[in-house]
C-alpha cells in the first residue's frame, strides 16, 4: 500500500523575504531578522536543505516513512520560523469572572483567579507578556514557546460552561449549559 502522494507544502520552494537571513550549518537551521533569531537542528541525513538565492528547498535524501513525515514537518519549522523573526507570533488569553485578575510583576505573571492564594507564573526569556485590563497578550519570536506558555496560563482556570468563568483564548467558543431552574 502506497500512502498518501505526497507532502504539498513541502514540494513548493519557501520563499525568503528580504529582511531575513538564513545560514545552514550542517543540520542546523540559523534564522535571523529584524525581531531576533533562532536556531533548530534537523536531521540533515533524511532531509536535505538548501538555500537558492532568496529561496529555501527541501529534498529527500531517503524513501521512508519517516522521511515522508519529517518533510512537510520540517517546511512548517522553517516557515514558522522565518514568519517569527520577521513578524513575530502572538496569543491573546481572556480573564472572565469576578474579582479574576492578572498583572505583571518583574518577570512573573501574577494572577488571582478565585483561589485563596495568588497564581504566580514565571515569563520564559524570549516572551513578552503584558496585560491591558482582563487580556493577557503573550509575545514572541518562537511559536512553539508561545503557544505553549499560553496553553500553560490557560490551564490554571479552564473556561467553565454555566458563567464562562475561566481564562480562554480571544475567539475561543464556550459552550455554555443552562443551569438547574426550580420547577
Amino acid at each position: 500500500m502506497k500512502f498518501g502522494n505526497m507532502s504539498r507544502l513541502a514540494k513548493k520552494p519557501i520563499n525568503i523575504p528580504e529582511s531575513v537571513e538564513i545560514k545552514i550549518d550542517g543540520g542546523l537551521i540559523m534564522v535571523k531578522g529584524p525581531k531576533g533569531e533562532l536556531k533548530k537542528e534537523f536531521d540533515s541525513a533524511a532531509i536535505d536543505i538548501q538555500i537558492n538565492g532568496k529561496e529555501i528547498s527541501l529534498q529527500k535524501n531517503i524513501e521512508t516513512k519517516e522521511s515522508k513525515a519529517l518533510w512537510g514537518t520540517y517546511a512548517s519549522h522553517i516557515t514558522n520560523m522565518i514568519h517569527g523573526v520577521s513578524e513575530g507570533y502572538e496569543k491573546k488569553l481572556i480573564i472572565e469572572g469576578v474579582g479574576f485578575r492578572a498583572e505583571v510583576k518583574g518577570n512573573n505573571l501574577e494572577m488571582a483567579l478565585g483561589f485563596s492564594h495568588p497564581i504566580i507564573v514565571p515569563i520564559p526569556d524570549g516572551l513578552s507578556v503584558s496585560v491591558e485590563k482582563n487580556v493577557v497578550s503573550v509575545s514572541g519570536i518562537d511559536k512553539e514557546m508561545v503557544g505553549q506558555f499560553a496553553s500553560t496560563v490557560r490551564l490554571f482556570k479552564k473556561p467553565e460552561p454555566y458563567k464562562g468563568k475561566g481564562i480562554r483564548y480571544e475567539g475561543e467558543i464556550v459552550l455554555r449549559k443552562q443551569g438547574k431552574r426550580a420547577a
